[in-house]
């Protein structure tokens, strides 16, 4: 049989990309549980793009060494702002538009660090729930002592387009110069939508607001839009830095666009002048993120664990795309049902769900910023936090040796 010409595959791929949507477009309920077709997936899980928000980590660490409270929360805001274009724009600048990420496993681990001129910063991901799914996250950059905790999961929904809502929030905690307690920054995550569907070259495009709130008394808020049918740029966006509750106070304003550069300046953006410039931003050079080599990670990590799906990717092997990932599939499924007969639950490595406490940082910052004291708990299988006990615990456990790891592949990821 004769290999089909690239002209008889792009039409096939237009004709999967043509059902695809229309499978969008008819089903009822969230899109998340919807299965994918392989020639729209990335080879990258969604436990790595926990990595994203730190690929500057002299950025991450900077507001440690800012003494006064109002200027430390433009540094966080600058911080968030910095991270955006990594978070929703890297997959589209990678593979010439958005491919949907593997969705992980309960249990699924992304483990690594950046070693630059901030020192170290180390990062722990963790798929926490499945359903629903949500994946939680720590970054600590040691010396600072800068650290940020959260967890988040999406509800997609489609109206002419793709819309997700993100679920949950980050916790930036930042030692403060001279200072007896931290300063504790609650954020929220943006909404987005997709965008180039109908030319199958979708795109991340985000929407709505999202809001910083710190606990010396300082509210930042960024507002999204895209470029319109008129007018407008793609991937724009303003925000305010003003004490909390008081709005029209702005102490600083910001814009530009997420993806290229953005300019802030003291005062009300109606005041914008050149003598009022506080600092004009252009990407940096992004700092590596070291992660172990395959055959040294733990079985459950994302990169191991997913290795033979990414290699069917990369090839465009879409038979064995879904053999392979159809087996940590049933693998899961298998480990789910053993559990219920048992009467137990997944113990999850790093982290530990705060159910049945109120939770003093949303407590204390939450109606600044519209969330409640419980996180949302019940959209993403818990009110997740790092628990230091668990996370020592795993690093003093010693690796696996090649046989055992061979068994924990088998057993939970049908390998």
């Amino acid at each position: 049989m004769e290999s089909p010409t690239p002209t008889q595959q792009s039409s096939s791929v237009g004709a999967s990309w043509g059902a695809f949507l229309k499978s969008i477009a008819s089903f009822n309920g969230d899109l998340s549980s919807l299965t994918a077709p392989p020639f729209i997936l990335s080879s990258t899980s969604l436990t790595e793009f926990s990595s994203y928000w730190c690929e500057h980590p002299s950025v991450f660490a900077a507001p440690a060494k800012e003494s006064d409270p109002a200027k430390r929360a433009l540094l966080v805001l600058k911080w968030f702002l910095t991270t955006l274009k990594q978070q929703y724009a890297s997959r589209s600048e990678q593979y010439g538009n958005e491919k949907k990420p593997l969705n992980p496993f309960l249990g699924e681990l992304f483990l690594g660090k950046w070693e630059d001129d901030a020192g170290t910063t180390e990062l722990i991901s963790e798929q926490v729930s499945h359903h629903p799914p949500a994946t939680a996250y720590n970054i600590t950059n040691i010396p600072s002592g800068v650290r940020l905790e959260g967890y988040n999961a999406q509800k997609a929904s489609f109206s002419k387009t793709i819309n997700i809502k993100q679920i949950g929030h980050a916790v930036l905690t930042v030692p403060a110069p001279s200072a007896e307690e931290p300063d504790v920054f609650l954020i929220t995550l943006p909404s987005l939508h997709i965008e180039g569907l109908i030319f199958g070259s979708p795109f991340i495009e985000l929407d709505g607001s999202s809001y910083i709130t710190s606990s010396t008394g300082f509210t930042a808020k960024v507002d999204y839009s895209g470029k319109g049918w008129l007018s407008g740029k793609k991937n724009s966006f303003t925000a305010t830095l003003f004490p909390t509750g008081r709005e029209r106070d702005v102490l600083f304003n910001v814009s530009g666009q997420w993806t290229k550069s953005f300019e802030i300046h003291s005062g009300p953006a109606k005041y914008n002048a050149k003598d009022n410039l506080v600092e004009a931003w252009d990407p940096l050079p992004l700092s590596e993120l070291i992660v172990a080599p395959l055959e040294k990670q733990h079985p459950m990590e994302s990169r191991r664990a997913w290795s033979k799906v990414a290699a069917a990717i990369s090839k465009v092997d879409l038979d064995t795309v879904s053999l392979e990932k159809g087996k940590i599939e049933n693998a899961q499924r298998e480990m789910r049902t053993k559990e219920r007969t048992k009467g137990s639950t997944w113990q999850r490595r790093y982290f530990t769900a705060q159910n049945d406490t109120t939770d003093p940082i949303l407590k204390m910052l939450g109606p600044a910023v519209g969330l409640t004291e419980n996180g949302d708990a019940d959209k993403t299988g818990g009110l997740w936090r790092f628990d230091l006990e668990k996370s020592n615990r795993a690093r003093n456990e010693p690796p696996l040796s090649g046989e055992e790891a061979d068994e924990v592949a088998k057993e939970m990821l049908g390998q």
